[in-house]
């Protein structure tokens, strides 16, 4: 069974041995997400790497619709346990995007992109933009070079590392956030600490240049 964090093999059995693992409290970036999807007015958005919808419940608490992609069916399976059958989560990899031709008023990406290598990275930049309605908002979540783990484990390429069992970790700053998401209506970069020291990264589809 591979390790690679872009398999399913590797959540899967994530998501079989340590169940609900990150608990049921959403991460701070998604409240904040949420706080300001709400100032802008979303009605409906997407998560991709939705998870066992941890980071979900507190957008749809607050009226706006929910759809996800996750690539672990055990993860699938617990949302549904935990919040019911009514919210639409496609099964399989970010990667394999888009799972349906509907357009968004907003994205939302925690802790995700950062595994990717750097083609799935612009891939997945690019279907997300193209998943926004126009004006639409989408907020990564992206770990940062000044974390501890940065420069730790085995070297990938630049700012890329295997930390641990496969683990890859892309760790960005200001410059590599504006490289990847310059053209996708970046509009406002901010720091957050959560387990990590994270970005949130904020572009409006129409801002400028589309990708």
């Amino acid at each position: 069974m591979t390790s690679d964090t872009g398999k399913p093999e590797f959540w899967e059995k994530s998501f079989v041995e340590k169940q609900e693992m990150w608990g049921f409290e959403p991460a701070h970036s998604a409240v904040l997400t949420k706080d300001f999807f709400v100032q802008k007015s979303v009605k409906n958005i997407l998560i991709p790497g939705i998870g066992y919808g941890r980071n979900a419940q507190v957008f749809r608490d607050n009226g706006i619709a929910v759809s996800g992609i996750e690539i672990s069916k055990t993860a699938i399976d617990m949302a549904k346990k935990h919040y019911g059958e009514d919210m639409t989560i496609y099964h399989g990899s970010v990667t394999d995007m888009p799972f349906d031709q509907r357009q968004y008023d907003g994205v939302f990406c925690y802790a995700l992109i950062h595994l990717l290598d750097e083609g799935e990275r612009k891939k997945l930049i690019i279907d997300c933009y193209n998943q926004l309605a126009d004006n639409g908002y989408m907020v990564f979540t992206a770990i940062s070079k000044t974390a501890q783990t940065y420069g730790q484990g085995n070297y990938v390429s630049k700012d890329r590392f295997e930390i641990f069992d496969g683990v890859k970790m892309f760790f960005y700053d200001q410059e590599s956030i504006t490289a990847e998401f310059g053209e996708a209506g970046l509009f406002e970069i901010t720091t957050i600490t959560e387990n990590y020291p994270f970005f949130l990264i904020k572009c409006q589809k129409g801002n400028n240049k589309k990708v």
